[in-house]
């Protein structure tokens, strides 16, 4: 029976098994380039040209790293990150991290939320509010209403939406040696705007709400799976789990990197070379788009800030709760049904009409953007340094503690972290 089980597990088409194996890597990684991100990769290629795309190809590595590193705690302890805080560290550590998270999600949240909304007025016309609302509530009503293998599937597809930036590029005219050329000999201009924009695009691909939902989905996917088990009671099963960690993770995180190139590539040969270099937000961007590179880049690109929101909003809502709720000893889980998880349910709900009120008050949208960014570098960077040094302790991890080459990058990618926050603030005060 067993091996009658393996033939028929082998069986399956080579694109149809590695399909499979992508799972919280991948959907973090495409979650990570959210309208707000957008908005980001766009400011950077409309005011810098095409010389800040060797930044896209440094931080792959260390976003990786320190994802992959989520991803081994939630497997490994059967629990997200918070849950370990709580269990291992004082409460005050713990109140500190989840609440500035939240704080900052929230904003995120009803900012992807407004830039949604307004590409899809871009698209179709209609009243901006009610957009917020319906993609709001539509969001959610799947969370809590869909059942968790069909929202994965969901959530899996949705990260077709990103190749709408890859369409944008080959329908315009790229340089591509000029590309090439940016992208691995890097020309570091040494000017506050040049480095506040390189804070900026790595306070966008290294956000504390990643490491949240990628540490709670491997413990989600852990709990669903009757016949597993967290890997410190199975340790037999370790190799095979790391390998597909690793894979979906660098998978999931390349992709991140490589829909960002392409929006930097995008607004650098279109909008930087005709002189727009001001882009503060996503929809801008595919408005500015429209005279020059035509109407079908402008569309594509549009209609990738809604479907990359549609993607980016229950991570964020659900970074949240899997955090509060973890933080407070709550049934929490994706994989739950309404009656078993209440809190954590009411937790998504109310984070969603936090962001739906975020866009009813006027507050500007930039300057919400920009304070996401600063909680976003505060929490970052005391939550990597605890997460290392946890992932190096044999009470969190038992057996399954960081490998050097892994533990360096992640030490690597924290300093990087440490020197951006560090960075903001300098050039903020200047």
């Amino acid at each position: 029976m067993r091996l009658l089980r393996r033939r028929k597990r082998h069986s399956h088409p080579p694109l149809k098994r590695l399909w499979t194996l992508l799972g919280p890597g991948l959907v973090t990684g495409a979650a990570d380039d959210d309208p707000g991100g957008i908005a980001t990769y766009s400011q950077a290629g409309a005011q810098f040209g095409l010389s800040l795309g060797w930044v896209m190809l440094l931080t792959w590595p260390l976003m990786a790293a320190i994802q992959e590193i989520s991803a081994r705690i939630g497997r490994v302890t059967g629990q997200g990150i918070a849950g370990n805080l709580r269990d291992h560290y004082p409460r005050l550590l713990l109140y500190f991290i989840v609440g500035l998270l939240l704080v900052a999600n929230i904003i995120n949240l009803g900012a992807d939320l407004g830039a949604m909304a307004d590409a899809a007025r871009l698209l179709i016309a209609g009243p901006r509010g009610l957009y917020v609302i319906a993609l709001a509530v539509g969001c959610a009503a799947l969370q809590i209403f869909c059942s968790y293998d069909r929202y994965v599937h969901i959530l899996k597809w949705l990260t077709f939406s990103l190749f709408a930036y890859v369409a944008t590029v080959l329908v315009i005219d790229v340089p591509w040696l000029e590309v090439l050329h940016h992208l691995f000999i890097p020309q570091i201009v040494w000017q506050q705007d040049y480095l506040v924009v390189i804070v900026a695009v790595l306070g966008t691909t290294i956000s504390p709400y990643l490491f949240f939902w990628q540490a709670s989905e491997e413990a989600e996917d852990e709990r669903t799976d009757p016949g597993a088990s967290p890997l410190k009671e199975v340790p037999d099963a370790a190799h095979r789990e790391m390998r597909r960690i690793e894979y979906d993770t660098y998978v999931g995180m390349a992709l991140s990197n490589l829909i960002a190139l392409c929006i930097i590539i995008t607004t650098a040969v279109t909008l930087h070379v005709h002189g727009i270099t001001n882009v503060d937000t996503s929809e801008q961007a595919a408005n500015a788009l429209r005279p020059i590179a035509g109407n079908f880049a402008f569309a594509v690109f549009a209609c990738g800030i809604v479907g990359t929101g549609l993607l980016a909003i229950p991570v964020l809502a659900g970074s949240a709760a899997y955090a509060v709720a973890e933080g407070l000893g709550w049934p929490a889980g994706l994989g739950m049904k309404l009656h078993e998880a209440k809190g954590f349910y009411a937790l998504i709900v109310i984070g969603t009409l936090a962001g739906i009120a975020f866009d009813f008050v006027k507050i500007d949208p930039i300057r919400a953007l920009f304070w996401t960014a600063v909680i976003n570098g505060v929490v970052a960077v005391p939550l990597m340094v605890v997460m290392m040094v946890m992932t190096m302790q044999k009470r969190v991890m038992g057996q399954f503690t960081l490998p050097r080459p892994l533990w360096a990058m992640g030490w690597l990618s924290t300093a990087a972290m440490t020197f951006a926050v560090v960075a903001m603030f300098v050039t903020w005060q200047a």
